[in-house]
């Protein structure tokens, strides 16, 4: 990985109760951007495409059940990884994971609106439409043809789906684990927590947008949500650089698993 450029305008002043530090948060090469997109989206793809095949061979189940489990453990995997990759290079960049510092390096501070400077309150009143247009997307831009036993929803509508997570407690509670590192712990703390802020000098004011399309080309795992993802650049990247708070992102793309979790909840029940 190419080392980061810094620039002194990166700097931000960070005042907590007990100190004040001087968190810099350097702007990267694009071959570092790439190189950390890899990072996260050829395991996933890899993990979908190659090892849950083979862990379906020791599974048991009817029908596409097999290979469903193995693509939620392998998929938890995958997302568990993206979640300590941020935390390694986190470590490496600010050479602490104290909350403070973490906080201001991943962007995981309140929303400022940029027009008169209020920090929270109203300003997350935004999340609302944007999580209504988020959850609209699939009617918007249907997805690409493929296997129902892949789309974890398409799945859990079919006969075989609903018997396998009737009563199983255990398997919700793994979903659940998936939701978490999905939206808050694992895609949207890499992409739009770390990347977005030090795409700047790669991509000018077009970071926003180059953010978007690398997020949309991650999902390798899943290619037939590509068309749909790449209205995430105005949902979810734009507002996140436009309040400066990776918060927005997670809160938005959280609607999803608050969602699901809910069907999943009453298909266990």
């Amino acid at each position: 990985m190419d080392a980061p450029l810094a620039y002194p305008s990166a700097a931000l002043k960070v005042t907590s109760h007990a100190e004040r530090s001087e968190i810099d948060i350097p702007q990267y090469r694009r071959r570092a951007i790439f190189a950390i997109w890899a990072a996260a989206a050829l395991p996933m793809a890899a993990l979908a495409w190659l090892v849950a095949p083979r862990l379906a061979d020791h599974l048991s189940g009817p029908g596409h059940v097999p290979l469903s489990k193995a693509l939620i453990v392998t998929l938890t995997a995958g997302l568990i990884w993206q979640f300590l990759l941020v935390a390694i290079l986190v470590r490496r960049e600010q050479g602490t994971l104290r909350w403070s510092v973490t906080r201001e390096a991943l962007w995981l501070r309140s929303p400022r609106n940029p027009k008169n400077g209020r920090i929270g309150g109203r300003v997350w009143l935004v999340v609302i439409p944007l999580a209504l247009a988020f959850g609209a997307e699939d009617l918007l831009i249907p997805s690409l043809p493929h296997a129902v036993n892949r789309d974890l929803g398409a799945f859990l509508g079919t006969h075989n789906g609903q018997a396998f997570i009737h009563g199983a407690w255990g398997w919700y509670a793994i979903l659940l684990l998936s939701f978490l590192f999905n939206t808050v712990l694992g895609e949207e703390l890499l992409f739009r927590g770390f990347l977005l802020p030090r795409m700047n000098a790669a991509f000018g004011r077009g970071d926003w947008l180059a953010n978007g399309l690398l997020f949309a080309a991650y999902h390798l795992h899943v290619p037939w949500v590509i068309p749909a993802t790449l209205l995430d650049t105005f949902i979810i990247a734009y507002p996140t650089k436009r309040y400066r708070s990776a918060w927005i992102g997670i809160a938005i793309h959280s609607s999803q698993s608050i969602f699901f979790a809910i069907i999943g909840l009453s298909l266990v029940l």
